[in-house]
Formats: C-alpha cells, structure tokens, sequence
C-alpha cells in the first residue's frame, strides 16, 4: 500500500502543476486516474479499516476531493461541484477524530451555501446550514453566506454592495451568479407591474449598458417580451390579471436593488 500511497502522491503533485498553469483538460484527467487510485485504499469510507497508512490515506483523499469541487467550479460545471461534494462531505463528517480538520473545511461549504443561495434553493441552503456544528456559524465563510441570506429576507441586500466583503476569492463565481438570480428576479417584477417600459428605463432597471445586451436578454424570453417603436412589450403583463398595489411595491424593492447591484456587476 505504501507503494500505491506514493503513486498517489505524485499524481498530486502533477495535478498541482496542471493547475497552476491552468490546464483544465488536464487537470480532469488527473483527477479521474486519482479517484480510481482511491478506490484502492482499503482505509475510506465506508469501510474505514485501520491500517497503518488509514490516516493519511483518509488526509490524501479528502485533499483529492477537495480539488474536485474546486475544479468543477472553475470549469463552471454544478452537477460536478455536487456530485463531488456529496463524496468531501464524507469525510469532513465521518472522519472527525480520526484526522485533523481541514483548514478548508468551512470555505467549501460556505461556498455550498453560495451555490444553494445563487439558485434560489433556500430550503436547500437552510438544511445544509442545519447540519453545520454550532461553531461553524462564526467561521467568516459560514457567516458571509448567512449574512447575505438574511440580507435577502430583509430585502436589504446590504453585502451586494461590498465586494470587499467577499471572505474567499472562489466566492466571485457564485455572486456573478447570484447577480444573474437577482435580474431575472426584478424582470419578473417588472413584467407584473408594467404593460410597457421605454428600452432606455429597461436597460437601467436591468443593469445593463447596452442596447445589445438587453436585446440578448430579450431575445431569450422570446414567448415573453417583445421590442416595438424603442419600448418593450411585457406579454405576460397583458395575458395575466394586474396585481395591483403589491407589484408597485415589488418593483419599488427590485429598483432600490438595481441601484446597490449596479456597483458590484
């Protein structure tokens, strides 16, 4: 086994470099030939057998899965992140008091709660959050996603406003996301509450600078929106009873929100 140990070890090594240099193709190569390696290692989950090798064989592979989830996040592939992040959770859960924390234990799983947060998966983001331990809470990873989950509720949205805020850089790709969300969300709102907007007031609800852009938006809610004579048609808005007082007051939220947005997209 020592001798599989180390092969392991240099497969890592060269996922590294690939990664550095940001050979993504590569990178997933290694990746595989690293997980099947794992398969070998007769001290994971779920047997856990202990073997002389058990704890650093249990420290290696979790490093390996760790990679995975960041990897599939660069490659912006979310079937990925969460199929590999079933396996890290594995052993981030099963494996306290065999091996020492991980030191990036709470940044993944913070990003987690991103990714539940970007989709709109707040039933999702509230159970993974259910299952964290106490301490887990005051993590600034774990705080960050909460934070900005409450922000939504209140519908404050007070941390869009400050990327500085943003506690580790792989969070970025989330909040472009969460940005994305977000339009969609006040484009909904502003289909409800007008029949027409002129293209220049859409583009600013919207956050978008250019003409082109909104065409592009436009273009893929087709069944939806139209453009004519420089204003654009809301065909739901016309196909769907008005709702009145609490659309003006939904797009008066989602307006306030365009303006705190507009400084982080």
């Amino acid at each position: 086994m020592d001798g599989e140990l180390d092969e392991a070890i240099r497969k890592l090594a060269w996922l590294n470099f690939d990664c550095s240099r940001n050979e993504l193709g590569s990178c997933v190569a290694r990746l595989t030939e690293l997980k099947i390696l794992l398969t070998k290692f007769p001290s994971l989950p779920p047997t856990f057998q202990m073997t002389p090798n058990a704890v650093e064989e249990l420290k290696f592979a979790r490093v390996v899965y760790e990679f995975a989830v960041i990897l599939s996040m660069e490659m912006k592939d979310q079937e990925a992140f969460e199929r590999d992040l079933v396996q890290l959770k594995g052993f981030y859960m099963d494996t306290r008091g065999m091996i020492p924390p991980s030191p990036d234990e709470y940044p993944i799983l913070g990003l987690n709660l991103m990714r539940l947060l970007a989709g709109n998966r707040i039933a999702e983001f509230h159970t993974e959050l259910e299952l964290l331990p106490l301490g887990a809470l005051h993590h600034p990873c774990i705080k960050y996603a909460v934070e900005l989950e409450q922000a939504f509720m209140e519908g404050t949205y007070r941390l869009i406003n400050d990327r500085k805020a943003v506690p580790h850089e792989s969070y970025r790709y989330f909040m472009d996301l969460l940005a994305e969300t977000i339009r969609d969300e006040i484009a909904d709102c502003s289909g409800q509450a007008y029949d027409h907007l002129p293209v220049n007031d859409a583009m600013e609800m919207l956050m978008f600078s250019s003409d082109q852009q909104l065409l592009e938006y436009i273009s893929e809610r087709q069944h939806e929106w139209e453009v004519q004579n420089c204003s654009v048609l809301f065909h739901m808005a016309k196909s769907q009873p008005r709702v009145g007082v609490h659309s003006f007051k939904l797009i008066k939220q989602s307006l306030c929100y365009a303006q705190e947005l507009e400084q982080v997209v």
